[in-house]
């Protein structure tokens, strides 16, 4: 009969096991945090899905930016040179990722950094305040960053904002007082008011939609009304931002756009909620997992000492 040695687990067994316990946890942690992260993402796109969609098609349920129709002169028609709605979208995107990417890693280099220091070292052996060390630092590069991108966007557009900005009466803005004094058509004249008062913080419905039930009337009565350069796109934002319905044959034209946009919206509507609940229930049960062995490493290091 052998001896009973030869059926005794060896501790260099265990601690082999323990490290390729440990090792499958790391792994299970990181898929867990990955689902977490594309769990985060498809929640966010589906808040801005419709926005980013319409955008793609030139289009935007409210009035973003301030469109110059060619009829209009050199010196005001500066002001006009914006990006389109989906490059500003992109550009949108591309800070959030930017913000995202920055401050989840920065706040780990921050934290490993402090360790470095006695005073931290023995507080963040408490994972509690290692973890809130960690959401201050997320907290402080988030809120630089984004100080940052509102100074740039705002010095990219200070001479627009200056033009359009109003406090009560939009009489009082710059533009209203350049096309006092211009002999542009009333009809461009009523476009380019009609989009300031939209463009007012929150929207001037009272003063824009005057100004669009004029234009709604010279698409009718004015012969010249498709030389002045108006974009349909922007009539069609117009309307169904004030009136929840589009009236003019011009604005009716972007009606296959508006469609396919909402098409595609809905269909990617249905792809990000399939995402987000495939992602969640995989967290959970990665995160499970993690936990179980890690719980069933600990009780190994115990039997090891």
């Amino acid at each position: 009969m052998p001896p009973l040695d030869e059926f005794a687990v060896q501790p260099q067994q265990l601690e082999t096991g323990l490290k390729t316990l440990k090792k499958r946890q790391r792994n299970l942690m990181l898929l867990g945090i990955t689902s977490t992260v594309l769990l985060t993402a498809s929640i966010i796109g589906l808040f801005v899905q419709q926005d980013f969609i319409y955008s793609f098609f030139g289009l935007t349920s409210q009035v973003e930016q301030l469109h110059m129709p060619n009829s209009v002169d050199g010196s005001l028609a500066s002001f006009g040179h914006q990006s389109d709605y989906f490059v500003n979208l992109l550009s949108w995107f591309g800070w959030l990722f930017l913000k995202l990417f920055a401050s989840f890693f920065g706040a780990f280099i921050a934290v490993y950094l402090l360790r470095k220091i006695r005073f931290f070292y023995l507080r963040f052996q408490s994972f509690v305040l290692k973890f809130v060390g960690w959401l201050i630092a997320f907290m402080l590069i988030w809120g630089s960053l984004t100080y940052v991108q509102y100074d740039w966007n705002q010095g990219r557009n200070a001479e627009f904002q200056q033009l359009v900005q109003y406090d009560k009466q939009i009489q009082d803005s710059e533009i209203s007082h350049y096309l006092a004094d211009s002999d542009l058509a009333q009809p461009v004249q009523n476009y380019l008011l009609a989009q300031t008062a939209l463009l007012h913080h929150p929207a001037d419905r009272a003063a824009a939609i005057p100004y669009v039930q004029a234009l709604i009337k010279a698409e009718k009565n004015d012969p010249q009304f498709l030389e002045y350069g108006f974009k349909p796109e922007q009539l069609w934002t117009m309307q169904n931002q004030l009136f929840q319905k589009t009236i003019t044959p011009m604005a009716q034209s972007v009606t296959q756009q508006v469609a396919q946009a909402d098409l595609l919206n809905s269909a990617l509507r249905w792809v990000l909620l399939a995402v987000i609940a495939l992602t969640a229930f995989l967290s959970l049960v990665l995160f499970l997992l993690a936990s179980q062995i890690k719980n069933r490493a600990a009780r190994i290091e115990h039997r090891i000492q």
